[in-house]
C-alpha cells in the first residue's frame, strides 16, 4: 500500500526554497532512493511519526544517538531539569566532569577527554592533537570510512597506492589534503606499503573500527593487529574513531570487541559522539594523559568550543550512560539485532534474493550479496535499483531504514520482538518483488 504524502511533499517543497536541497545534512533529501523525504512531526519509543501522522518503525534512531528509543523518561526528565537551570553558561560545570569520568570508567584507553559539540568536530581536533603530539604532517585514512566534513578527511584514493589524496568536495584546495593517504580497507599488503614509504611522516592512522558509512563493513582482526602494531613500530598513534560506534556495539566500544581477539589492545586516541549525547550535540576525543597533555591549556595545540559541555547536552548524555550501564542492557540489544537480522535473512532465502547481513551490539548492517563485503570497491557493486525496491517497499509498510545503500542500521532498546516481526513480515513481501 502506498501512503499519502501530501503533507510531506509540501513541507519539502517549501524546505527547498530556503534550505539547500530542502535539508540540513545531504542524505536526508532521499537523492539516493527518489521519492519525497519524511518530515517528522514527534517520536517515541521505537517510532516516530511524519506529517501525515503516518508512524513507522524507525531503524535510523538519528544515525545511531537514540539506543534507548526517542523519549526514555530518564533522560527527559534529567535534560528537563538542565533546562530549567540553563541553557548554557561558557564556563565549567560539574556536570561536564561527571559525564568526562563515566566515559573514562568505561573505556578505560583514556585518561583523560575533551567534550565538543559533533563528530566532525572530535575528528578534527583528534588529528591535529596526533599531529601536535608527534610533530608530523600526514596521516592514513582508509576509503569508504567518514570522519565528519573536516577538509583534510574528504578525500578519495588516487590512482596508485602512494598517491596523496584528491578532495571529494569543491571548495577543498588539493594542497589541504595533500598529507592525506587513502588506503583500502582490509588490505594489509596495502598497509605495509604504506608504512614502508611514508611510517616516519606519519602522525596517525584514522580508521573506523566498524565503517557504518559503507554499511556495515568490519575491520578483520588480522588487519586491526598489523594497524596496532604499524603504529607501533613507526611512533604513529592509532585513532579510533568511534562516532558511531562508541557505547553503540558495546559498552567498552569497538574497541572493547577487538580487546577480546587481541589481548591488551588499545588505540592511542579515541573519537566519540552519538551515544555519548545521547541525542544531543555533544562529542568527544580521548587519549592518555601524556597525548591528552599537549591540548592548551596545557600545551601549545589549540582548540576550543562555545557549545563544549553544554549543560544540557550533558545531562542527556550522563542521563543515557546510565541507563545503558545496567546489567543486560547490551545482551538483550544484541539479541533484539541478531533477531532481526536472522528473520530478514530467512525472508530473503526463502524468495531467492541475495542477502548477507551482520551485527555488533545494537548496530547492524545488510547487503544484497552472497557474502559479506571486505571494502568499499565492493560495496559500491551493490544493486541499486534492488536496494530502492527495498527500501520504499518498506517504507510503503511502515518500516524507515536509511535511505541509502551505504548506511548502517541501528536497535534500540525500546524496539520489541513485534516490532521486528512487523518488520521481517514487511520485507518477506517485498523481497517477493525483488
Amino acid at each position: 500500500m502506498t501512503h499519502n504524502t501530501d503533507l510531506n511533499i509540501a513541507l519539502f517543497e517549501r524546505a527547498k526554497r530556503v534550505i539547500p536541497g530542502g535539508v540540513n545534512s545531504p542524505v536526508r533529501a532521499f537523492k539516493a532512493v527518489g521519492g519525497t523525504p519524511r518530515f517528522v512531526k514527534r517520536a517515541q519509543g521505537a517510532y516516530f511519526w511524519d506529517a501525515n501522522d503516518q508512524r513507522y518503525i524507525d531503524y535510523i534512531g538519528s544515525w545511531g544517538p537514540m539506543i534507548l528509543g526517542h523519549g526514555h523518561p530518564a533522560v527527559v526528565q534529567a535534560v528537563q531539569q538542565a533546562v530549567l537551570e540553563g541553557f548554557s553558561y561558557g564556563a565549567p560545570t560539574e556536570r561536564e566532569v561527571e559525564l568526562a569520568e563515566e566515559i573514562l570508567r568505561l573505556v578505560p584507553s583514556m585518561d583523560m577527554v575533551r567534550l565538543v559539540s559533533s563528530g566532525t568536530e572530535a575528528a578534527m581536533s583528534a588529528i591535529r592533537l596526533a599531529r601536535g603530539a608527534t610533530g608530523r604532517s600526514k596521516l592514513i585514512k582508509f576509503e569508504g570510512c567518514y570522519h565528519g566534513h573536516a577538509d583534510a578527511l574528504l578525500v578519495k584514493a588516487g590512482s596508485g597506492l602512494a598517491t596523496f589524496g584528491n578532495p571529494t568536495s569543491a571548495g577543498v584546495p588539493p594542497e589541504v589534503v595533500q598529507h592525506t593517504l587513502v588506503l583500502e580497507y582490509n588490505n594489509i599488503e596495502q598497509l605495509e606499503e604504506a608504512f614502508a614509504l611514508h611510517g616516519p611522516e606519519l602522525a596517525c592512522l584514522m580508521i573506523e573500527p566498524i565503517a557504518g558509512n559503507m554499511n556495515f563493513v568490519r575491520a578483520s582482526v588480522p588487519f586491526m593487529k598489523r594497524c596496532r602494531e604499524l603504529c607501533t613500530q613507526h611512533g604513529a598513534l592509532l585513532v579510533f574513531d568511534e562516532v558511531m560506534t562508541g557505547f553503540r556495539v558495546a559498552l567498552g566500544s569497538a574497541q572493547s570487541v577487538y580487546a577480546r581477539h587481541l589481548p591488551g589492545f588499545e588505540p592511542d586516541i579515541t573519537v566519540m559522539g552519538k551515544v555519548i549525547g545521547g541525542g544531543m550535540p555533544l562529542a568527544a576525543f580521548g587519549a592518555r594523559r601524556a597525548v591528552m597533555e599537549h591540548l592548551a591549556p596545557l600545551g601549545s595545540v589549540y582548540q576550543a568550543g562555545t557549545l563544549s559541555g553544554n549543560p544540557v547536552a550533558t545531562a542527556c548524555g550522563l542521563a543515557t550512560l546510565r541507563e545503558i550501564a545496567k546489567p543486560g542492557f547490551y545482551e538483550e540489544l544484541s539479541r533484539k539485532a541478531q533477531l532481526l537480522m536472522g528473520g530478514l535473512q530467512t525472508a530473503a532465502d526463502k524468495a531467492g534474493v541475495p542477502f548477507c547481513t551482520d551485527s555488533e551490539g545494537g548496530m547492524f548492517g545488510f547487503f544484497l550479496f552472497k557474502e559479506l563485503p571486505q571494502n568499499y570497491a565492493t560495496v559500491m557493486t551493490t544493486d541499486n535499483k534492488r536496494f530502492n525496491i527495498l527500501f520504499h517497499g518498506l517504507l510503503d509498510r511502515g518500516v524507515y531504514i536509511a535511505p541509502a545503500l551505504y548506511e548502517a542500521g541501528f536497535m534500540s532498546a525500546a524496539h520489541t520482538d513485534a516490532d521486528i516481526a512487523e518488520t521481517v513480515a514487511a520485507a518477506a513481501e517485498v523481497f517477493k518483488m525483488i
